[in-house]
């Protein structure tokens, strides 16, 4: 079975169990809840994008891990 396919029995499972009423209303609420996941992503890598452009280049920590050969 294809994604597709399962994607299909599931939601024909739900309109089953749940009836055409709240699987209309429960659609709506995983809709908003994938928008607010998706908004939060954007976010999180608009902040890392950020932070990485924020960040000094070439610049040596005692953290930062040194090649090998290189003293």
């Amino acid at each position: 079975m294809g994604f597709g396919t399962e994607i299909l029995f599931i939601l024909l499972l739900g309109l089953v169990v749940l009836g055409p009423k709240r699987m209309h209303a429960m659609l709506g609420h995983v809709a908003r809840a994938k928008a607010e996941l998706e908004s939060a992503a954007r976010g999180m890598k608009s902040q890392l994008a950020a932070e990485l452009d924020a960040a000094p280049v070439g610049v040596r920590t005692n953290d930062s891990p040194e090649l090998a050969g290189e003293q």
